[in-house]
C-alpha cells in the first residue's frame, strides 16, 4: 500500500474531522491517561479494551521512548499493547513505533462522500432481509456474534464456520455481558446494528458509531459459510442509510486490505488515507 497525497486542502480538512472523531469515540467509555505526544484510553469496566493514539493537537516529536512508556503502562494494566493512528496525519509515529519493537499493519481508510447515493437494491440480497436492530431484537446476540466468527476466518472466500458455530458463539455472549452493553449503547444512540437475516439466522452483521456529524462503520462480517453473496455490501449500505438518517455527513471505515476495500468501492467509498494499527508481532 502507498500513502495518499494530501496536497488537496479539502482532504486535510476531512482527515482532521476523522482525527477529532477518533479522539472522541473512546472518551464515551474510557478514561484518558496523558503521555505527552500520546494518549492512552483505558476502559472502565467490561468490554473490548481501547488503545493508545497520538494526542489531539500534538505537533512535536515522538520517540521510541515515548512509545515504551505507554507500553509499560499497558502491561501494568493488563491490556493489549495496541496503538492506532492515521499515517498521513502523524507521519513520525510509525518510525517510533517500529523502533520500539512493535509491528505495524496497514488498512485502507475509506470515506463515502455526502453526495454519493446508496443503491436501494442492497436493501435485500439473495433471499436475506437486512434490518436495523432495536435493543429488544431477538437476533441481536447473533448479530454481535457473527463478525467474531468472520474475523476468525479472514478473507473473502467461503469458510467453514456456520450455524452450529454461531449457536455456540451466541451462548458465549449470553455469559460475557456483551449483549447488555450493546443494548445500552443502542438505547443511548451511540451504536446502530444492522444484520442480514435469512430464515431466522443472522448471516452478516455490522455497526456504525455516530459522533455528531461523523460516523464510522465497524465490524462488518459475514458468517464464513455464507460468503460470496453480497451480504457485506448489503449490510454496509443499510448502515450508511441509517447513519445519514441520523444526521451523519461523513461516513467512513477502514478495510482489512485492498481486496476488501474494492468491495466497499461498489458502494462509492473512496480511499483517503491509511489507517495504521500496531501491536506485538505474533
Amino acid at each position: 500500500m502507498t500513502s495518499v497525497d494530501l496536497d488537496d486542502r479539502s482532504e486535510r480538512v476531512l482527515l482532521d474531522r476523522l482525527e477529532r472523531y477518533y479522539d472522541a469515540v473512546p472518551r464515551q467509555g474510557a478514561r484518558v491517561e496523558d503521555f505527552g505526544p500520546l494518549t492512552l484510553f483505558v476502559r472502565d469496566g467490561e468490554g473490548w479494551p481501547f488503545y493508545a493514539r497520538p494526542a489531539r493537537g500534538w505537533s512535536g516529536a515522538v520517540s521510541a521512548t515515548d512509545v515504551a512508556r505507554v507500553r509499560v503502562r499497558q502491561r501494568a494494566l493488563g491490556i493489549p499493547e495496541s496503538f492506532e493512528w492515521i499515517a498521513e496525519t502523524a507521519t513520525a509515529l510509525r518510525a517510533a513505533i517500529e523502533d520500539s519493537g512493535l509491528e505495524v499493519h496497514e488498512h485502507p481508510l475509506l470515506v463515502l462522500d455526502p453526495g454519493v447515493p446508496v443503491p436501494a437494491a442492497y436493501a435485500s440480497s439473495g433471499g436475506s432481509r437486512v434490518r436495523i436492530m432495536g435493543p429488544d431484537d431477538p437476533a441481536l446476540a447473533s448479530a454481535l456474534a457473527v463478525p467474531h466468527l468472520a474475523f476468525a476466518e479472514p478473507g473473502t472466500g467461503r469458510g467453514s464456520a456456520g450455524v452450529a458455530e454461531l449457536a455456540e458463539a451466541v451462548r458465549v455472549r449470553a455469559r460475557d455481558g456483551s449483549v447488555e452493553r450493546a443494548v445500552e449503547r443502542i438505547e443511548a444512540g451511540l451504536t446502530s446494528v444492522a444484520a442480514a437475516v435469512e430464515g431466522g439466522t443472522v448471516l452478516c452483521a455490522g455497526q456504525h458509531q455516530p459522533v455528531g456529524s461523523v460516523s464510522e462503520i465497524v465490524g462488518v462480517g459475514t458468517l464464513p459459510s455464507a460468503r460470496r453473496r453480497g451480504l457485506g455490501v448489503a449490510v454496509t449500505a443499510a448502515l450508511v442509510a441509517d447513519a445519514r438518517a441520523r444526521g451523519a455527513e461523513t461516513v467512513f471505515l477502514s478495510a482489512g486490505d485492498d481486496d476488501i476495500a474494492r468491495i466497499y468501492a461498489r458502494l462509492g467509498f473512496r480511499r483517503v488515507a491509511t489507517a495504521l494499527i500496531a501491536g506485538p508481532a505474533e
